[in-house]
């Protein structure tokens, strides 16, 4: 794993590689073994390593081709690159390193931007074809890694992180008014977005050409859920378990010490007893826990632990919180709300403190619908077939608003179902699992922002790729969606984030390109059956994993944020939401923010999610608009 960064130097005339330094160290944190950088005339590139293939100095980037015309930065994971690295010594190619790299040079020699076909795994990378004088830049299918860009008049770089951008001379800080809301409604800033106007995220399975004549974005994947197969159930449970434990197999390669992340859930104890099953040593596993009960998941991860003899290491999380959260939150260079970035950071910290690679079971969830929120979705279609139409448009949402006014908790969770039953599926899906109802940004946006934003709505995003999903039933369609927004910009960015602070890789079996490939062609009952989440998986997993691991009530990776705000990080969201609000006082009023505070703190409401969100945006705004 790596970071890489780089621009086309009309717009910057650098005459020394003084400037990619800078912009390399600024996420030195994402490779802390080496660092290179290449400059002429038209492009400059540099690199910082974290070695996990061929650690000498051989496989240090960039990286050139034999004849000195290709020159890559790369970041990430090629897990097929054995394969596809004997194919091409077959043709005659001769390789001097064991890096994953080198086969993507000869790949792109070979066959141009075609060569991401050939790809399966996690990566960004940026070639300077010397020849087309071109930048041939790509991000892998489902965005595992990051990559940014920015374009302002006649300038255009890249990086792994917005900070990198920032480095840069003369970068216009401006904050992107419908990305604001955006956060508050999903937690993150869906692609292409980023919180700043200038400053753009390549989506997943693109590529880009970026030239002095400008540059030219296009789709090279994308996952179709309109084949769906007709074999029958055993015939399939068998197919997918065969994909899923090659796809873990290939992540065990690695020249540094590995391990796996156990929460305790199906996913990821099923990824633990498949390494084990294929490691002739015991996998080192890691685990978070919390001392409130019901956000615990660690005496399953013991279970599974004990059950496979691995080399397990625990941490608590009780006392750190308030201390790293300024450190934690840093690491994000947007505003970021998924709370479990708090125990993912100190499971990736625990992790690298006894390997490198980490394997983890993300994906598992999106991909075979395991959250709680498809058994809601699910009782919500039910429920919005039952009613005739003309009620649900006409009589519901007068009836959502009247409950939504109350003060009883009760009645306000009413109001949002009827909401929701209110329009259509896809609507509601947006609706039931946005962060902040709509008449609570009203009421939180000052008049400003609410003017500015007047003919904007986050549901963009969502209904988008709804409507762009080619599945046959409305299940597909919201795993289509989840995997294209939820996953990609909240999942993947939180455990690139934190575990990149420790200079950590983390590898996902569930989310190789083959798993989803071939999971997305199943008929919905596989994977949501009779309100059972993950039904194949489940079945493909009872070989290995006990009933108490398989079935379950399932905890996710939450945290116990409404007692935080009570106790634990009580002083320094105080300070922050409160008493230096500087950033919050641009956008939202003072009075709801404290009427939301006073609320919580007398247990008369639970408003801990849009607090957490609050104190995300101020603690960004301090840092990355202050500091400037």
């Amino acid at each position: 794993m790596c970071g890489i960064a780089g621009f086309l130097n009309k717009g910057f005339n650098c005459q020394n590689t003084d400037l990619l330094v800078s912009m390399g160290n600024e996420i030195a944190h994402r490779g802390p073994d080496a660092h290179g950088e290449y400059l002429d005339d038209l492009v400059g590139l540099c690199h910082r390593r974290l070695s996990i293939l061929d650690l000498s100095e051989a496989g240090n980037q960039p990286m050139f081709s034999p004849d000195g015309n290709i020159v890559i930065v790369f970041n990430g994971e090629i897990y097929n690159f054995p394969e596809l690295r004997a194919a091409l010594e077959l043709e005659g190619i001769t390789f001097v390193t064991g890096t994953d790299t080198e086969v993507i040079i000869h790949l792109y020699q070979k066959l141009g931007t075609d060569c991401l076909a050939q790809l399966n795994g996690m990566f960004a990378f940026a070639i300077w074809d010397k020849q087309k004088q071109e930048l041939f830049i790509a991000r892998d299918r489902l965005g595992k890694k990051p990559l940014y860009y920015l374009q302002h008049q006649d300038r255009f770089a890249f990086a792994s992180e917005i900070k990198s951008l920032l480095a840069l001379p003369e970068v216009p800080r401006e904050i992107r008014d419908d990305a604001v809301w955006d956060f508050f409604a999903y937690q993150y800033i869906p692609d292409p977005k980023s919180i700043f106007k200038h400053i753009h995220k390549l989506p997943p399975g693109h590529y880009m050409i970026a030239s002095e004549q400008g540059i030219q974005i296009s789709e090279y994947w994308d996952l179709s859920f309109a084949q769906v197969s007709n074999q029958d159930e055993s015939s399939q449970e068998q197919a997918l378990a065969k994909i899923i434990e090659q796809s873990t197999t290939s992540r065990m390669l690695a020249d540094v010490p590995l391990g796996a992340f156990l929460s305790g859930g199906v996913d990821s104890s099923g990824i633990v007893a498949l390494m084990s099953k294929n490691s002739e040593s015991p996998v080192k596993t890691c685990n978070i826990a919390f001392d409130k009960e019901a956000f615990n998941e660690s005496e399953f991860a013991k279970i599974v632990s004990e059950k496979y003899a691995t080399d397990h290491h625990e941490f608590l999380v009780h006392q750190n919180v308030q201390d790293n959260l300024e450190h934690i939150v840093s690491f994000f260079d947007e505003p970021f709300g998924d709370p479990s970035l708090v125990p993912t950071y100190f499971v990736s910290e625990l992790a690298r403190s006894a390997v490198t690679v980490a394997i983890s079971g993300d994906g598992g969830d999106e991909v075979f619908a395991g959250y709680q929120k498809y058994n809601n979705d699910d009782l919500e279609n039910k429920l919005r077939e039952k009613f005739p139409q003309s009620i649900r448009t006409k009589v519901f949402p007068k009836l959502s608003q009247f409950l939504l006014n109350s003060s009883i908790h009760s009645f306000r969770r009413a109001g949002s179902l009827l909401k929701s039953l209110s329009v259509d599926p896809a609507m509601g899906f947006y609706i039931t699992n946005s962060q902040i109802r709509d008449d609570e940004w009203q009421n939180l946006a000052t008049e400003e922002l609410s003017e500015k934003l007047k003919n904007y709505h986050p549901s963009e995003s969502t209904l988008h790729f709804y409507q762009k999903a080619d599945g046959p039933d409305h299940l597909s369609k919201i795993l289509y969606t989840d995997i294209k927004t939820y996953m990609t910009g909240g999942i993947l960015v939180k455990v690139d984030r934190m575990s990149m602070a420790h200079s950590l890789e983390v590898r996902a079996p569930l989310l190789d390109m083959n798993v989803l490939e071939y999971a997305a062609t199943l008929p919905s009952d596989r994977k949501f059956k009779d309100g059972e989440k993950k039904y194949i998986l489940k079945n493909i997993f009872k070989k290995l994993l006990p009933d108490e691991i398989l079935y379950r009530k399932k905890m996710g990776f939450n945290v116990p944020l409404a007692d935080w705000f009570r106790n634990e990080i009580k002083p320094i969201a105080e300070r922050y939401l409160l008493e230096e609000s500087v950033g919050l006082q641009q956008y939202f009023k003072k009075t709801t923010i404290e009427q939301f505070w006073q609320e919580h703190q007398a247990l008369k409401a639970d408003h801990s999610t849009k607090l957490w969100s609050l104190l995300m945006f101020e603690m960004w705004y301090q840092r990355y608009m202050l500091d400037a």
